[in-house]
């Protein structure tokens, strides 16, 4: 909020950010943050202590839930390994969530979904920055996970039995590079592409916004050579 002018100092931003019913502040490895404020809003009578106590009992219930002020050897969650994270369940589960969050602008004709068996002999081009470049596949604050469970649209595509064939055009999301007669070559041989496009916590995350939506670098050029 200080940030954005609606409070001039840490002070009254931790006074309005208590008062609205914000019990948590995100500023891991700082030592002068906003919410170290609070004993001089309590002091000062801007804050009361029946509503500093209503700010922190969900913040240590959650905590007593999760086991922390516990031993180890009795905390269910410290026997946790990727076995258990990454079981078939579990990774079903994922899957069904996936599916289930796309958004389908369009499908013309019925393209979507694709199917293996619709896909025999087939020539299947995948091409762009984020068609089989893993680290740029997850958002901000994402976990760092095991390399083997990360499929990216290659990857993924390959699976179908098709034949597939592959070119990034530009190697990273920025797409200051662009390889067009690469991209050319590629979908020009092929009976079906797909062209996966974005932005990336390279381009955009916390802190680093943009003025605008456009696809950065040459990306929209890379969309429109594969369109013709």
């Amino acid at each position: 909020m200080l940030g954005h002018h609606y409070t001039q100092s840490f002070l009254e931003t931790a006074v309005a950010s208590v008062n609205a019913g914000c019990n948590l502040e995100l500023s891991y490895g700082m030592r002068n943050n906003v919410f170290m404020r609070i004993p001089q809003a309590l002091a000062m009578g801007n804050i009361t202590l029946q509503m500093l106590r209503d700010r922190v009992r969900p913040l240590f219930y959650t905590r007593m839930r999760l086991g922390e002020f516990d031993p180890p050897a009795m905390n269910p969650y410290s026997s946790l390994d990727l076995s258990v994270v990454q079981s078939p369940e579990h990774r079903n589960l994922s899957l069904e969530a996936a599916v289930k969050s796309f958004v389908l602008l369009k499908n013309v004709r019925g393209t979507l979904p694709l199917r293996a068996q619709a896909l025999s002999g087939q020539r299947l081009a995948v091409v762009g920055p984020f068609a089989d470049n893993p680290r740029v596949l997850f958002g901000d604050y994402a976990p760092v996970p095991e390399p083997q469970y990360i499929y990216t649209p290659r990857r993924g595509l390959e699976m179908l039995g098709a034949n597939v064939s592959f070119t990034a055009g530009c190697s990273e999301p920025w797409c200051k590079w662009y390889s067009r007669a690469e991209l050319v070559r590629v979908v020009g041989a092929a009976d079906v592409v797909l062209v996966c496009l974005g932005t990336g916590v390279d381009v955009e995350t916390e802190a680093k916004d943009r003025s605008d939506l456009s696809l950065p670098g040459h990306q929209l050029e890379l969309l429109q050579d594969a369109v013709q």
